[in-house]
Order: structure tokens, then sequence, then C-alpha cells
């Protein structure tokens, strides 16, 4: 049987990790830009999702849906698609490949629902048992989970509220394979720790054994602000190429960051700019409009930071999304005030300002160029 992957520009890299665990099995996924052969699979955001789920219902052949939002919402993709990968996907979707090439040898594996049943994942994925990459090359993950459990944030319940990290022999084999070293985290500074308390001699030691050009922190991992401080910014400065830092701030107003449970205040945040310019390093600051909870006051909290911040560096807008799986997952977002779209318009003109306060596509089909390195 022949298996195929839907070619999405937003799940490009989860293409690439997942034919390299295929190819651990023996399966190769080809790329292909409408459902095809006998078995196509899809990864599904909250936003692509929507534009694919025609197309799944109409397919001649097998489908597979996994990614964000199949996992967070598998009985309703599961009435469209034959079956849907909840979670991790390294260890489950080549199961179940092998169960609908041999479904009297192999039953389906756990991870898998269908319009039937479900059958909870039993364990995590250990991510030096697969590759990030082979033919395909894509960024290197080097890390998963996140102890902060923000309230519009799918993290923890896709990858767990416990950071796993991938051994410093595996990250340094395959960013050596590369010219330039790129990786997936939910914190670049907290790789080898628990994902509160950084362990910066660990990421020291991985990053003085990489050979090729590192891009740490920034596209399309970011860090945490209270985790930028001056030996963070050391092993930048000695070890990186990057010039600049990418984190999230979220919000100006300590009252929404405390009800997002983000674990930082608007303090750390200013301290994390004013010492990124200190070193030389452009900082690109995260932030959410719109938040449930947030009122006029807060958003020109956010606002003021906004332009305190574009002195310095760059700044990421878009309107909060309520996303599956999260603790706001069933809120709606607030209306962005006109003096606040105003102000970022004017920044937008100047290339301060980068995002999608008004469209969410843009959030997930596009990403801004001048924000990368």
């Amino acid at each position: 049987m022949k298996t195929c992957w839907r070619d999405i520009a937003a799940a490009e890299n989860s293409y690439a990790a997942l034919r390299a665990a295929c190819s651990l099995h023996g399966i190769l996924l080809y790329p292909v830009r409408a459902p095809s052969a006998d078995i196509t699979c899809y990864s599904l955001n909250s936003v692509t999702a929507r534009k694919y789920e025609n197309e799944i219902r109409g397919a001649e052949c097998i489908t597979i849906a996994g990614g964000p939002y199949s996992s967070a919402c598998y009985r309703e993709v599961s009435l469209y698609a034959d079956y849907v990968v909840v979670g991790e996907g390294e260890h489950s979707l080549p199961a179940l490949l092998h169960h609908i090439m041999e479904p009297e040898k192999t039953p389906i594996p756990p991870g898998v629902a269908t319009s039937e049943a479900f059958i909870p994942p039993d364990s995590n994925v250990f991510l030096d048992a697969y590759p990030p990459f082979r033919e395909v090359k894509g960024y290197i993950e080097c890390s998963r989970g996140c102890p902060f459990h923000c309230g519009y944030c799918q993290t923890p319940s896709l990858f767990g509220g416990s950071m796993r990290h991938r051994s410093i022999d595996s990250i340094v084999e395959y960013a050596n394979r590369v010219r330039d070293a790129r990786f997936v985290t939910p914190n670049a500074f907290a790789y080898g720790s628990d994902g509160r308390s950084p362990r910066f001699e660990k990421i020291r030691k991985l990053l003085s054994n990489i050979e090729s050009n590192i891009y740490f922190g920034t596209f399309p991992s970011e860090v945490r602000p209270e985790f930028i401080c001056r030996e963070a910014l050391d092993i930048v400065r000695d070890h990186c190429m990057n010039t600049k830092l990418h984190f999230g701030a979220q919000s100006g107003s300590d009252r929404v960051l405390k009800q997002l449970h983000r674990g930082h205040s608007v303090s750390e945040v200013v301290s994390a700019v004013e010492l990124c310019h200190e070193y030389g390093i452009t900082p690109v600051v995260d932030f959410i409009l719109g938040l449930p909870g947030e009122d006029e006051e807060d958003q020109l909290k956010s606002l003021d930071l906004i332009r305190w911040i574009s002195k310095y560096g760059l700044i990421h807008v878009h309107q909060f999304l309520p996303l599956p799986g999260t603790a706001l997952s069933g809120a709606l977002p607030r209306p962005i005030i006109s003096e606040v779209q105003k102000v970022l318009g004017k920044l937008a003109l100047r290339r301060k300002v980068t995002g999608s306060w008004c469209d969410h596509e843009i959030r997930f089909f596009t990403t801004p160029s001048n924000d990368i390195t």
C-alpha cells in the first residue's frame, strides 16, 4: 500500500519528523497536493482544519489526521477522517500504518481514535529513539513539554507538563548535518532542565559541540523573558549566529499575565529587552491582544509596552485565538480598540510590528521574514 502525506505549509516540520519516524519501519511518506493512493495523512491546526475538512470527507482513500487540532478534537475529526492520531505520532503513526496494511496481524495501537473507539496513548515519546529528520531536512526538536500552563497554549496538553530533552549527542549529530542549525523547543534556555530553573552549563556544552551555524532562541523556537540574563546572553554571543532573540510578553498588564498563569511579570519583560539591547541583540517580542478578561486599560498597557519595545526591537502581535484543549478554549476574543489598531498600523508601516491582529490565517500560513535571525 502506498502512503502519502498531504503537503500543508504549516506542517512542514511535522512531515520531516514523521517521515523520518516512518522510515525506521520501512514506510515512505510521499508528499502530495491532494488525497492520493491508498492512504493520505494530514496534520491539522485550528485554522487548517477548516480548510481541509471537506477534502478529507470526500477523499476516496483511507485518511489519517493528526496534529494539535485533531488531538484536541479527535471525536469531531473522527467523523470525517478514518483514523485520528492523538498526541505524539512518532510511534503511533507507523504502528497504525502497519495495522492498516496487515489488520489481522497488528491491532490498532494506543493513541489512535476512530468514529467507534479511542485507545488513549499509554506512553510519551523518547526523543532519542527517533531522528528529527532524514532525507527531508527539518528543524531539530531538542525539547518537548512545558511546566507552565498558560491559558491559551496547547503545549502541555499535547506533550505534558514535564520537559523531555533530546540528548546532546543526538542533537549534535543532526545539527552538524546542516549548514544552519535551527531548533524547535518551547523554551530554548530551558534545555536540559526541568523547565523552571535553567541549566546553562548544559546549553553551553551542547552548543560548543555544534560545528554548523547555530540559531538558538530565534524562529522557530523562542525563550521566556525571565530566562534572559547575562549568562544566557553570553552563550548566545559566544556560540550563535542569530542577532535576534524571540520571546513572549503576551501582555503589558500584570493582572492579565497572572490570569494567564504566565509565570513572569511585565518588569521581567522590560529587563529582558534592556539586557538584549545592552548586548546588541534585537528582541522580537510576542503579544496577544483581545485576551479574555482583558479590558481597555489592559490593552492600553500592552500598547504602552509595545511602543517602548519598538525603540529597541521588533514586536509580533496576533489576536487571541481560542485553541481546543486549553483552559481558554471556550472563550471569545475581546475587541481590539481603535486606538490600539491605529498605533499598530503605524508601527507596521515602520516595520516594527508584524503579525495578525486582524486575520488569524496570516499567523499560520506566513512567516515574518524579518523575525528569523
